[in-house]
């Protein structure tokens, strides 16, 4: 590190010091009883944070689901465990995979203090199925009714065996004498939350709010911690001075250097947990709105191959991160799924000679500057990341100068996390970095449908679904093989189907995978205990995961 970087790490930690005033230091000095138990949270956040509380939003605060509000059971995505129980104690589907019976919990209650029981369930799936733009993962519902207090039952019109995980696992429950009263559930920022989750809003402001325990959770003596404060930092410098100085206690950043960052903080840890494919997103379909190089399939395909994956690990991924493969899908994880086996993991060299072969073919020719040409537009991209995101931006440079080498100019642009996401959600962006991976189970067809499916997509200028198709893709042979893998629980024929989607995607390449990004997570075990860890993963530890935040929130005890 830098004097000046110092210096920035210094003064940042300093100015953080006046937001989280009260918080003890990285050596545990000061350790508070449970009733006054206090954790700050960092999930990526920068910038001015803007409210949004509405659990079917695809701008909603990360701690929106799983932490306030919660869905029927939870997939552990970190292992291979069947769902646990959570508002819903058990479900069957019918013969043909048409009707989902679900059995709910008895004795929880709203946080409000009001009875939940399986009329909200039925309600919360009528409210999607009324409204489209909250139906994020374009599930085909008919009807869906209470039959008594504990028992909904939901129909569907076609075969949903494979939307299971989506329905139970990733569909937050909301009440119905809340939500009956909303004009348009799409567009509300909920701003006084009613879940049944482990914590409720206690105060909000625009750099940061707080969370404070539910007295009424439905899970005997949880949580244990009092109030969870989550915070916006603005760079690498300001998150690792925030932790070293004992000012945040989970967070999931990669910081440069981080072993020897730790080596003199006791309460300090760490794991690494590699489950996401770094990519690129383009915006790709001229049909759709996108405009740009970035829309001639050619482009995307000369990208892929002009990388050198190998050096960019070292620059920019600190060699923790893994091979990725051009499926999307994760090579050991899920080689299982993986039709070809020349597509089970990419080249780590680059192979500018076909880059250039393509290119040619696709009639991009080279400008007196070196940057290709096309009918007088030049080969030039704007790729956007998030300010502070330090290995994204050691990427983006990394590239820019790989990428020359075919002739293509790579403009990187760091924008603050809300800018970034609502350019990715409303498809006004060129290229944008980001990771692909953690569906609602390890089936591949939740990476596929949320992500190239066109009924998860929309129009630039209109919002994608959550954690949708971003790249605005649109192909029918792709939307055809999710219709028959979606409606059928037999792996053969749903792998005869991803076969299918893998030669479409492979060519087509919306998405453009580097590798398998590290997943680094920090830990302050001064002020609380219980953390997931690589021999207990009971979730997945990144601080910014929904659904798992809950769960972790919920099992943490203040420090002795």
């Amino acid at each position: 590190m830098t004097k000046n970087r110092t210096r920035r790490a210094v003064a940042a930690a300093a100015a953080l010091a006046l937001v989280l005033a009260g918080c003890s230091s990285a050596d545990g000095e000061g350790r508070p009883d449970a009733a006054n138990s206090s954790i700050t949270i960092f999930n990526g956040a920068n910038g001015t944070i803007v409210e949004n509380w509405n659990p079917f939003s695809p701008t909603q605060l990360q701690p929106t689901n799983g932490t306030m509000h919660e869905a029927l059971f939870w997939y552990n995505v970190a292992t291979e465990a069947p769902p646990a129980p959570m508002l819903g104690t058990a479900y069957q589907w019918n013969a043909d995979g048409t009707e989902l019976t679900v059995t709910t919990r008895e004795g929880v209650t709203w946080n409000d203090g009001k009875p939940f029981s399986a009329k909200d369930v039925a309600f919360t799936f009528d409210l999607i199925r009324r409204t489209k733009a909250i139906n994020a993962t374009g599930l085909d519902i008919t009807s869906s009714v209470a039959r008594d207090d504990r028992t909904a039952v939901l129909t569907f019109g076609t075969k949903s065996f494979t939307d299971e995980a989506s329905i139970i696992g990733h569909t937050p429950i909301v009440p119905e004498h809340v939500w009956s009263t909303i004009d348009d559930p799409a567009k509300t920022i909920n701003p006084n939350p009613v879940g049944t989750g482990p914590y409720r809003l206690k105060s909000f402001s625009s750099q940061s709010y707080v969370l404070e325990k539910n007295p009424g959770y439905w899970q005997a003596g949880k949580p244990q911690i009092q109030n969870v404060r989550y915070i916006s930092l603005a760079t690498a410098d300001a998150a690792s001075a925030a932790l070293t100085a004992g000012q945040v206690d989970w967070m999931s950043s990669f910081l440069p250097g981080l072993d020897q960052l730790l080596k003199n903080h006791k309460d300090l840890s760490y794991v690494n947990t590699p489950v996401l494919t770094a990519s690129i997103f383009t915006c790709s379909s001229t049909a759709y709105g996108c405009s740009g190089p970035q829309t001639d399939t050619a482009v995307r395909q000369a990208i892929y191959h002009a990388l050198n994956r190998d050096q960019l690990n070292k620059l920019a991924g600190g060699g923790y991160a893994g091979v990725a493969s051009p499926t999307l899908l994760l090579p050991e994880r899920d080689k299982k799924w993986i039709a070809d086996p020349a597509h089970v993991t990419i080249p780590g060299t680059p192979d500018v000679a076909k880059a250039d072969q393509i290119l040619d073919a696709a009639g991009w020719v080279e400008g007196g500057d070196g940057i290709r040409v096309k009918d007088g537009q030049r080969l030039s991209l704007t790729i956007q990341t998030v300010t502070g995101w330090s290995d994204f931006i050691s990427l983006n440079d990394a590239m820019s100068q790989q990428l020359k080498e075919a002739g293509i100019e790579l403009k990187p642009a760091q924008l603050s996390w809300n800018e970034w996401n609502n350019n990715q959600v409303q498809g006004r962006y060129q290229l944008s970095l980001d990771s692909i991976g953690l569906g609602a189970n390890s089936n591949p067809y939740h990476t596929y449908q949320a992500k190239y499916a066109t009924v998860t997509t929309a129009k630039v200028g209109e919002a994608a679904q959550t954690s949708g198709n971003f790249a605005r893709y649109s192909n029918a042979t792709v939307d055809a093989a999710l219709d028959v893998a979606g409606g059928t629980n037999d792996e053969a024929v749903q792998k005869q189907q991803y076969t299918i989607i893998q030669k479409e995607i492979v060519r087509d390449l919306p998405y453009i995978p580097i590798y398998v990004n590290s997943l680094l997570t920090e830990f302050n075990t001064s002020r609380a205990t219980g953390w997931p860890s690589n021999d207990n993963k009971y979730a997945l530890p990144a601080s910014w995961k929904i659904w798992d935040n809950g769960i972790v929130l919920a099992n943490l005890q203040p420090a002795k």
